[in-house]
């Protein structure tokens, strides 16, 4: 695995994809605040993000926003899908346990 899928398939990147899903402007220290995660972190795995096309930064001001590109909309969109097929069917397997 490698590239993309290996920058995604981590916690702190895929938690960044999803907290810029939500319509409110973010940038970089609000989004190391929601994901548990220092700012320099954020800042290299933003870096990492835009170099593959999936956020771009919008400065207002002094404030410097991140925003998902029209890429970051349709990956965030199907990591979303993912995260909830998984949740589904870890609740699935944990009430089979319990049906046992």
């Amino acid at each position: 695995m490698e590239g993309i899928a290996r920058l995604l398939l981590h916690d702190k990147p895929s938690g960044i994809i999803l907290s810029l899903r939500s319509r409110e402007k973010k940038y970089a220290a609000v989004l190391a605040k929601e994901n548990d995660c220092t700012y320099t972190h954020v800042l290299k795995i933003l870096d990492e993000l835009k170099g593959f096309g999936l956020v771009e930064f919008e400065k207002e001001g002094r404030i410097k926003f991140v925003k998902l590109t029209e890429a970051g909309e349709d990956v965030a969109h199907e990591l979303e899908g993912l995260v909830r097929y998984l949740e589904k069917s870890q609740e699935k397997i944990e009430q089979d346990k319990k049906n046992q």
